[in-house]
């Protein structure tokens, strides 16, 4: 932490920002927009991400050790761009992401397996016209913890909604990425004071190491959420 951030948190501090709050009892990792569409430098919508897609690939492991629900966050459109919106205006790189296209594929570093989620948005936030609440609220998820990409958009937009919907919210400091350091730490900055509990790695592992004991019960409630996922599929 730099001098300014400093200053200003004991300020915030001060003024009665940045509480915690903390864990629930039933988590969820959100992995938003981990797309090759944004983990190619090459992309020009891309960043070098080896680190937090490294970290990401940690809490799998740990997630799936104690059977807890992992959601992967992608974004495409039609190949028209009706679905866009403004958003795609306002950032035409967007246009690169249609469906279909191997970039709106999760990054092979962190492939989902079968029965792991993918739910696909059209805008920044992960919850923003997307099935991911009823999802989580099926499964009974009260702890959305989050890594992906980037820190300043969309892991921004995910976390205020998050909160909004009344999910204690962790994001992983190791875990998340920016194109570039300002926005990144600037965010993570302002996210900690007032939406979520910006964390370190080792600190959600610790919680997460509490879950193996309940590794059965979780797999039953995924087992309740897969049979509830195929019937909504059947009726849509």
């Amino acid at each position: 932490m730099n001098d300014w951030q400093r200053t200003t948190r004991l300020d915030y501090e001060r003024k009665g920002f940045a509480g915690r709050s903390g864990y629930g009892r039933s988590p969820a990792l959100l992995v938003v927009d981990f797309i090759n569409g944004f983990t190619d430098p090459a992309s020009p919508l891309g960043g070098d991400f080896s680190s937090e897609l490294a970290a990401t690939a940690r809490l799998q492991e740990a997630f799936r050790r104690a059977s807890l629900p992992i959601v992967y966050i992608t974004i495409a459109y039609a190949h028209d761009l009706h679905d866009g919106g403004l958003f795609v205006k306002k950032v035409p790189s967007l246009a690169i992401l249609k469906r279909g296209s191997p970039l709106t594929e999760v990054d092979e570093r962190i492939r989902p397996r079968p029965g792991e989620r993918i739910v696909e948005k059209k805008y920044a936030s992960a919850f923003f016209g997307t099935d991911l609440d009823a999802m989580l609220r099926s499964l009974r998820v009260d702890t959305v913890i989050m890594t992906g990409c980037t820190t300043s958009g969309c892991i921004r937009a995910s976390a205020i909604d998050s909160l909004q919907y009344g999910y204690h919210t962790i994001v992983v400091r190791d875990g998340v990425g920016d194109r570039a350091s300002g926005p990144h730490e600037a965010n993570l900055f302002d996210i900690d004071a007032k939406y979520a509990d910006v964390v370190t790695l080792s600190e959600t592992l610790g919680y997460l190491a509490t879950f193996a004991a309940g590794a059965g019960f979780a797999a039953a409630a995924r087992d309740d959420f897969d049979r509830w996922w195929q019937d909504k599929r059947s009726a849509g």
